[in-house]
């Protein structure tokens, strides 16, 4: 169960989702609490990044603080954008067929690897590991990196943004295994997939052979 402020800071979110734009004094009327109160709730919610505040200047009086959601703030509210992902490839699969499945994960492997690459260029490997679970922590895959040894390197993803597409089009797993390859410059290996079922995505990737120790 919710506790109070839980529940009043939720119906700040939902107030500013329906309202676009709101004050500490229409918060307040809008909730029946304190303006005080309001302002501990908004504190909280803004340090935490699901709102922001705009400096107002009026005409008579001083400047009023008017509150909106970020962007991580609209992001609580329920999208659609998976099942509108999975109509649009069902329907391009109708007018191109496999071929054009295949084209459209391809580029999407080649505008993924020039934006990774771009970020792991001049980096040791243990630095471009690190940066590349960065890179996927960045985008919602709750990746770490595990040290088997010298060597050997595991990267655990415990979230997939994108497990619904995976599970209709294996292509998509597919496409991250070789944009690991691709921008690691190394062997990788998938040991599990939460699309299919596993508790997590594993990846094994062993250091480049002239990296290794001798």
């Amino acid at each position: 169960m919710q506790n109070k402020s839980s529940s009043t800071r939720d119906e700040i979110l939902r107030l500013l989702k329906f309202k676009k734009r709101l004050t500490v004094i229409e918060l307040a009327n809008e909730l029946g609490i304190t303006e005080m109160a309001v302002r501990r709730h908004l504190n909280t919610l803004e340090r935490d990044l699901y709102i922001q505040s705009t400096l107002v200047r009026q005409a008579i009086g001083r400047p009023i603080h008017v509150y909106q959601l970020s962007a991580k703030g609209e992001e609580l509210f329920p999208r659609n954008y998976k099942s509108v992902t999975l109509e649009f490839l069902e329907d391009i699969h109708k007018m191109g067929g496999q071929e054009m499945i295949h084209q459209l994960f391809q580029n999407r492997l080649d505008r993924l690897t020039k934006r990774y690459d771009d970020r792991l260029k001049n980096k040791t490997f243990e630095e471009k590991i690190k940066e590349l679970a960065s890179i996927q922590n960045e985008n919602g895959y709750m990746a770490e990196i595990e040290q088997k040894d010298d060597d050997v390197f595991y990267i655990n993803e415990f979230n997939c943004p994108i497990s619904e597409v995976a599970e209709h089009y294996e292509q998509a797993c597919a496409c991250e295994l070789q944009l690991f390859k691709d921008v690691l410059k190394t062997d990788v290996t998938a040991c599990s997939c939460l699309a299919k079922g596993d508790d997590y995505c594993r990846y094994e990737v062993k250091k480049p052979s002239e990296n290794r120790k001798k």
